[in-house]
């Protein structure tokens, strides 16, 4: 059975936190999935991701004794998945991993049969949200928008754009995973009732 891993990307605003969120509350295949939590040298903020909080040192040691299953730099942060994170996989679970854009090729060779998530929203919504997470100035933010990244997704990645009602996003996301988790890895566990 090859392994089962998902990885979430996208750009800053594009709410991947909270579709997540929601998909894990939800979602059926949810309670039977692993959701990673990452290791990240950004301090936790109140109603934001429950990541592990260390400094860049306490980072880079970690990274140089061989902790991390996944690991990249982006915005100025360093981000990492510990390895023992990624153990489910062995054990036949789906593991969901909020990723980064720019690791994407990377992941790709280590993971090529990774599921791969893109959510997105506009560029206007984008900058509402990036605004009112209060993490930047308005000119870091245009910046930041300004910044195009270039993708060369997977053909079988799955597109959510997010930018109506939150559960509207997490539904089309469970009904895409249970179509194609079924179909590229007849996984007993994934929820196979009929998509409407």
């Amino acid at each position: 059975m090859s392994q089962c891993l998902i990885y979430i990307i996208g750009p800053s605003g594009a709410g991947k936190d909270s579709v997540l969120h929601t998909l894990r509350q939800t979602w059926p295949g949810a309670a039977k999935a692993h959701w990673a939590r990452r290791t990240i040298t950004r301090p936790a903020q109140p109603g934001g991701e429950q990541h592990e909080t260390v400094d860049v040192a306490t980072f880079d040691r970690l990274r140089a004794q061989g902790a991390f299953g996944l690991h990249w730099e982006a915005n100025e942060l360093r981000y990492g998945v510990r390895a023992n994170e990624l153990a489910a996989l062995d054990q036949g679970r789906c593991v969901f991993v909020n990723g980064s854009r720019g690791h994407l090729p990377t992941l790709l060779t280590q993971w090529p049969e990774a599921t791969v998530v893109h959510i997105s929203a506009p560029p206007h919504v984008l900058a509402q949200r990036l605004a009112a997470r209060g993490r930047e100035k308005l000119p870091a933010i245009a910046a930041r928008l300004q910044r195009e990244v270039s993708l060369a997704l997977p053909s079988n990645h799955i597109a959510i754009q997010n930018d109506g009602p939150l559960q509207g996003a997490a539904d089309t996301l469970a009904q895409r995973l249970n179509l194609q988790l079924r179909i590229e890895t007849a996984s007993a566990w994934v929820d196979t009732s009929p998509i409407d």
